[in-house]
């Protein structure tokens, strides 16, 4: 067992497979489709993203709730009691609520457990972007850093985090208030599809407009060769909602382009679906800053 445990949630859309090779605990997030409440756990144990995705393509709407206060206290507190210190990776707090909630509970643990550390580590981050910050601190773990080295190494790089995706259908955005109505039905009609990313305030930020799909696929790898640092030693994440083949054409190109040491591909949860929409393609890697 390793002196500290490692939390993040659910919106890090990491592989089963890596949670568990790298023992990782995740807190699932609650959601609402249409009429039904569902959790976000990682092995879609609940629904599957590819139904969610088809119900999200009926025409059924989806809602997110933030984890509560108690949540974060009964993930936490028993790895304290147990005598491990505790480091919490969340989702971009210019996103949503959910990472000041821990935040607010790791303070109070601390004074509880004056003897034991408890960081709550703002990503600023979404998706596979969080979940790849969770990842290399995982992978430091393993390799023998400490609570306080991954604690510094993680507020020093995440500035360096770049998340570039594209998304198919413009009404997702519209309803989420990043593009205005005229925007979405024109974008739509034309075949207009918007570039993203997420900014070093873990903001989300419309960059470019690209006509085609193909070639806003191909504007997420433009920007990787533009800003990534070392290619050859990384791991790169990909995520998408529910269009596996245009990850896997991420995913082969990157290692075609950039042989980088390993790529990862996984479907974006339903929290971050809600927003995001089917048809969405996300690409995660280390570069000299998120731009």
């Amino acid at each position: 067992m390793y002196d500290y445990k490692i939390i993040t949630d659910s919106t890090s859309d990491l592989p089963v497979k890596l949670i568990k090779a790298m023992d990782i605990e995740v807190i699932p997030m609650t959601f609402t489709v249409g009429e039904d409440s569902y959790t976000n756990y990682p092995d879609e144990r609940d629904i599957s993203s590819h139904n969610f995705y088809d119900r999200l393509r009926g025409g059924e709407m989806a809602t997110t709730n933030q984890i509560g206060p108690v949540t974060f206290a009964e993930a936490f507190e028993p790895a304290l009691k147990a005598g491990q210190d505790v480091i919490y990776i969340g989702f971009s707090s210019a996103l949503s609520g959910t990472y000041n909630n821990a935040r607010l509970v790791a303070e109070e643990l601390a004074l509880k457990y004056p003897r034991r550390k408890v960081y709550a580590v703002d990503s600023l981050a979404a998706s596979m972007g969080e979940g790849l910050l969770v990842y290399y601190a995982a992978q430091m773990r393993q390799n023998g850093s400490s609570v306080d080295e991954v604690h510094k190494w993680l507020l020093s790089n995440r500035a360096r985090l770049a998340h570039w995706f594209t998304v198919d259908d413009l009404n997702h955005l519209k309803r989420g208030g990043r593009v205005s109505g005229a925007a979405a039905l024109v974008g739509t009609m034309l075949g207009i599809k918007p570039v993203l990313h997420v900014d070093s305030e873990g903001r989300l930020i419309p960059v470019e407009k690209v006509r085609g799909r193909r070639q806003s696929l191909d504007a997420l790898l433009h920007h990787m060769q533009n800003a990534v640092e070392d290619p050859e030693g990384q791991m790169i994440f990909v995520s998408h909602g529910d269009v596996p083949e245009d990850a896997k054409y991420i995913a082969d190109q990157v290692r075609k382009k950039f042989h980088v040491k390993a790529t990862e591909i996984n479907p974006i949860g339903p929290v971050i679906g809600t927003h995001s929409g089917p048809g969405t393609v996300a690409l995660f890697y280390l570069g000299k800053d998120r731009n």
